[in-house]
Protein backbone atom coordinates (compact mmCIF):
# COMPACT_ATOMS: atom_id res chain seq x y z
CA UNK A 1 0.00 0.00 0.00
CA UNK A 2 1.41 3.38 -0.95
CA UNK A 3 2.01 6.26 1.41
CA UNK A 4 -0.78 8.16 -0.36
CA UNK A 5 -3.25 5.40 0.38
CA UNK A 6 -2.39 5.62 4.06
CA UNK A 7 -3.31 9.31 4.22
CA UNK A 8 -6.49 10.29 6.02
CA UNK A 9 -9.14 12.53 4.57
CA UNK A 10 -9.56 15.84 6.33
CA UNK A 11 -12.86 14.73 7.90
CA UNK A 12 -11.02 11.94 9.71
CA UNK A 13 -8.55 14.32 11.38
CA UNK A 14 -8.83 15.30 15.00
CA UNK A 15 -11.06 18.38 15.10
CA UNK A 16 -8.23 20.50 16.55
CA UNK A 17 -6.14 19.77 13.45
CA UNK A 18 -8.77 20.76 10.86
CA UNK A 19 -8.01 24.22 9.43
CA UNK A 20 -11.55 25.60 9.67
CA UNK A 21 -12.10 24.31 13.18
CA UNK A 22 -8.62 25.43 14.20
CA UNK A 23 -9.33 28.95 12.97
CA UNK A 24 -12.59 29.10 14.93
CA UNK A 25 -11.07 27.67 18.10
CA UNK A 26 -7.63 29.30 18.11
CA UNK A 27 -7.89 32.30 15.80
CA UNK A 28 -6.57 33.01 12.32
CA UNK A 29 -3.04 33.86 13.42
CA UNK A 30 -2.47 30.33 14.70
CA UNK A 31 -2.83 28.81 11.23
CA UNK A 32 0.13 28.13 8.98
CA UNK A 33 0.21 29.43 5.40
CA UNK A 34 -0.62 25.93 4.17
CA UNK A 35 -3.63 25.70 6.48
CA UNK A 36 -4.97 29.06 5.29
CA UNK A 37 -4.61 28.02 1.66
CA UNK A 38 -6.30 24.71 2.50
CA UNK A 39 -9.36 26.64 3.65
CA UNK A 40 -9.42 28.46 0.32
CA UNK A 41 -9.29 25.30 -1.77
CA UNK A 42 -11.79 23.58 0.57
CA UNK A 43 -10.95 19.97 -0.26
CA UNK A 44 -8.13 17.72 -1.28
CA UNK A 45 -8.41 14.38 -3.04
CA UNK A 46 -8.35 10.70 -2.20
CA UNK A 47 -4.58 10.90 -2.49
CA UNK A 48 -3.86 13.87 -0.21
CA UNK A 49 -5.55 16.30 2.13
CA UNK A 50 -6.12 19.93 1.30
CA UNK A 51 -3.28 20.86 3.68
CA UNK A 52 -0.87 18.43 2.02
CA UNK A 53 -1.83 19.81 -1.38
CA UNK A 54 -1.26 23.34 -0.09
CA UNK A 55 2.16 22.34 1.27
CA UNK A 56 3.07 20.87 -2.12
CA UNK A 57 2.11 24.08 -3.89
CA UNK A 58 4.03 26.22 -1.39
CA UNK A 59 7.11 24.01 -1.62
CA UNK A 60 7.40 24.75 -5.36
CA UNK A 61 7.46 28.45 -4.42
CA UNK A 62 10.10 27.91 -1.70
CA UNK A 63 7.33 28.65 0.85
CA UNK A 64 7.41 32.26 -0.35
CA UNK A 65 3.98 33.90 -0.58
CA UNK A 66 5.40 36.60 -2.86
CA UNK A 67 6.37 33.89 -5.36
CA UNK A 68 2.98 32.22 -4.97
CA UNK A 69 1.30 35.54 -5.74
CA UNK A 70 3.06 35.61 -9.11
CA UNK A 71 1.38 32.40 -10.29
CA UNK A 72 -1.49 32.78 -12.72
CA UNK A 73 -4.74 30.79 -12.69
CA UNK A 74 -3.35 28.71 -15.54
CA UNK A 75 -0.13 27.94 -13.68
CA UNK A 76 -1.93 27.02 -10.45
CA UNK A 77 -4.32 24.76 -12.37
CA UNK A 78 -1.37 22.59 -13.42
CA UNK A 79 -1.11 21.21 -9.87
CA UNK A 80 -2.91 17.90 -9.51
CA UNK A 81 -5.96 18.54 -7.36
CA UNK A 82 -6.27 22.23 -8.29
CA UNK A 83 -8.96 23.01 -10.81
CA UNK A 84 -9.77 26.40 -12.25
CA UNK A 85 -12.20 27.30 -9.45
CA UNK A 86 -9.66 26.57 -6.71
CA UNK A 87 -6.94 28.42 -8.61
CA UNK A 88 -9.21 31.45 -8.93
CA UNK A 89 -9.92 31.36 -5.17
CA UNK A 90 -6.18 31.44 -4.39
CA UNK A 91 -5.46 34.26 -6.86
CA UNK A 92 -8.41 36.29 -5.58
CA UNK A 93 -7.36 35.93 -1.94
CA UNK A 94 -3.78 36.99 -2.65
CA UNK A 95 -5.03 39.96 -4.67
CA UNK A 96 -7.20 41.07 -1.74
CA UNK A 97 -4.13 40.92 0.48
CA UNK A 98 -2.18 43.00 -2.01
CA UNK A 99 -4.95 45.61 -2.20
CA UNK A 100 -5.11 45.82 1.57
CA UNK A 101 -1.41 46.64 1.68
CA UNK A 102 -1.82 49.40 -0.88
CA UNK A 103 -4.67 51.22 0.84
CA UNK A 104 -3.77 54.88 1.22
CA UNK A 105 -4.22 56.27 4.71
CA UNK A 106 -7.08 58.66 5.32
CA UNK A 107 -4.42 61.19 6.24
CA UNK A 108 -2.94 62.98 3.20
CA UNK A 109 0.45 61.62 2.18
CA UNK A 110 3.22 64.15 1.85
CA UNK A 111 6.19 63.20 -0.30
CA UNK A 112 9.50 64.21 1.24
CA UNK A 113 11.74 61.58 -0.36
CA UNK A 114 11.87 58.90 -3.05
CA UNK A 115 11.20 56.30 -0.34
CA UNK A 116 7.88 58.00 0.49
CA UNK A 117 6.81 57.66 -3.14
CA UNK A 118 7.99 54.05 -3.29
CA UNK A 119 5.90 53.15 -0.24
CA UNK A 120 2.77 54.36 -2.04
CA UNK A 121 3.55 52.58 -5.31
CA UNK A 122 5.26 49.31 -4.39
CA UNK A 123 2.06 47.30 -3.91
CA UNK A 124 0.83 48.25 -7.39
CA UNK A 125 4.06 47.24 -9.08
CA UNK A 126 4.99 44.07 -7.17
CA UNK A 127 4.25 40.51 -8.31
CA UNK A 128 3.84 41.44 -11.97
CA UNK A 129 5.26 39.46 -14.88
CA UNK A 130 4.85 42.41 -17.24
CA UNK A 131 5.74 46.10 -17.06
CA UNK A 132 3.29 48.74 -15.90
CA UNK A 133 3.68 52.51 -15.70
CA UNK A 134 2.08 54.49 -12.85
CA UNK A 135 2.21 58.07 -11.60
CA UNK A 136 1.57 60.08 -8.45
CA UNK A 137 0.02 63.55 -8.66
CA UNK A 138 1.10 66.17 -6.12
CA UNK A 139 -0.15 69.62 -5.14
CA UNK A 140 2.05 72.63 -4.43
CA UNK A 141 2.70 71.42 -0.88
CA UNK A 142 3.84 68.01 -2.16
CA UNK A 143 0.77 66.21 -0.82
CA UNK A 144 -0.47 63.33 -2.97
CA UNK A 145 -3.76 64.13 -4.66
CA UNK A 146 -3.96 61.05 -6.86
CA UNK A 147 -2.39 57.81 -8.06
CA UNK A 148 -2.96 56.69 -11.64
CA UNK A 149 -2.25 53.69 -13.84
CA UNK A 150 -0.83 54.91 -17.16
CA UNK A 151 0.00 51.90 -19.33
CA UNK A 152 0.72 48.17 -19.47
CA UNK A 153 3.31 46.44 -21.61
CA UNK A 154 5.18 43.16 -21.92
CA UNK A 155 8.14 41.74 -20.02
CA UNK A 156 10.60 44.01 -21.79
CA UNK A 157 8.86 47.36 -21.70
CA UNK A 158 5.74 49.47 -21.91
CA UNK A 159 4.84 52.39 -24.16
CA UNK A 160 4.49 55.74 -22.41
CA UNK A 161 2.53 58.53 -24.11
CA UNK A 162 3.52 61.97 -22.74
CA UNK A 163 0.14 63.36 -23.84
CA UNK A 164 -1.64 60.88 -21.57
CA UNK A 165 0.56 61.71 -18.59
CA UNK A 166 0.13 65.45 -18.81
CA UNK A 167 -3.57 65.23 -19.67
CA UNK A 168 -4.10 63.39 -16.36
CA UNK A 169 -1.97 65.93 -14.52
CA UNK A 170 -3.78 68.93 -16.04
CA UNK A 171 -7.25 67.47 -15.47
CA UNK A 172 -6.41 67.07 -11.78
CA UNK A 173 -4.66 70.44 -11.38
CA UNK A 174 -1.43 68.75 -10.30
CA UNK A 175 1.62 70.91 -9.67
CA UNK A 176 4.07 68.03 -9.81
CA UNK A 177 4.20 64.35 -10.71
CA UNK A 178 6.28 61.30 -9.82
CA UNK A 179 6.62 58.54 -12.40
CA UNK A 180 7.19 54.85 -11.73
CA UNK A 181 7.41 51.57 -13.59
CA UNK A 182 8.49 48.06 -12.69
CA UNK A 183 11.16 45.74 -14.05
CA UNK A 184 9.88 42.13 -13.93
CA UNK A 185 13.46 40.92 -14.46
CA UNK A 186 14.39 42.15 -10.99
CA UNK A 187 17.10 44.44 -12.36
CA UNK A 188 17.10 48.02 -11.09
CA UNK A 189 19.37 49.25 -13.87
CA UNK A 190 17.59 51.93 -15.95
CA UNK A 191 17.67 51.41 -19.70
CA UNK A 192 18.62 54.12 -22.16
CA UNK A 193 14.92 54.29 -23.01
CA UNK A 194 14.02 54.83 -19.33
CA UNK A 195 16.44 57.73 -19.07
CA UNK A 196 15.43 59.17 -22.44
CA UNK A 197 11.68 59.24 -21.79
CA UNK A 198 12.28 60.70 -18.33
CA UNK A 199 14.27 63.62 -19.70
CA UNK A 200 11.66 64.14 -22.41
CA UNK A 201 8.91 64.32 -19.78
CA UNK A 202 10.94 66.65 -17.57
CA UNK A 203 11.37 69.08 -20.47
CA UNK A 204 7.68 68.88 -21.38
CA UNK A 205 6.77 69.53 -17.76
CA UNK A 206 8.81 72.72 -17.72
CA UNK A 207 6.69 74.13 -20.57
CA UNK A 208 3.46 73.19 -18.78
CA UNK A 209 4.72 74.30 -15.35
CA UNK A 210 4.29 70.77 -14.00
CA UNK A 211 7.43 69.52 -12.25
CA UNK A 212 8.53 65.93 -12.79
CA UNK A 213 10.10 65.23 -9.40
CA UNK A 214 11.26 61.67 -9.94
CA UNK A 215 11.01 58.44 -11.89
CA UNK A 216 11.20 55.24 -9.86
CA UNK A 217 12.17 51.81 -11.14
CA UNK A 218 10.58 49.19 -8.93
CA UNK A 219 11.19 45.46 -8.41
CA UNK A 220 9.42 43.20 -5.94
CA UNK A 221 11.45 44.35 -2.94
CA UNK A 222 13.64 47.29 -4.02
CA UNK A 223 13.58 50.50 -6.01
CA UNK A 224 15.88 52.97 -7.74
CA UNK A 225 15.25 56.69 -8.01
CA UNK A 226 16.51 58.36 -11.17
CA UNK A 227 16.46 61.69 -9.34
CA UNK A 228 18.60 60.34 -6.48
CA UNK A 229 21.02 58.89 -9.04
CA UNK A 230 21.30 62.19 -10.92
CA UNK A 231 19.87 60.68 -14.12
CA UNK A 232 17.19 63.29 -14.75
Amino acid sequence: MTAYNNKLGIKAWAEADRPREKLLAQGRRQLTDAELIAILIASGSKHETAVDLSKRILSTCQNDLDKLAKLSVRELSKFRGIGEAKAIAIVAALELGRRRKELISEEPNKIASSKDAYQLLKADLADLQHEEFWMLLLNRSNFVIGKYFVSKGGQAGTVVDPKTIFRIALENSASAIILAHNHPSGSLRPSDSDIGITKKLVNAGVLLEITVFDHLIVTDHKFLSLADEGLM
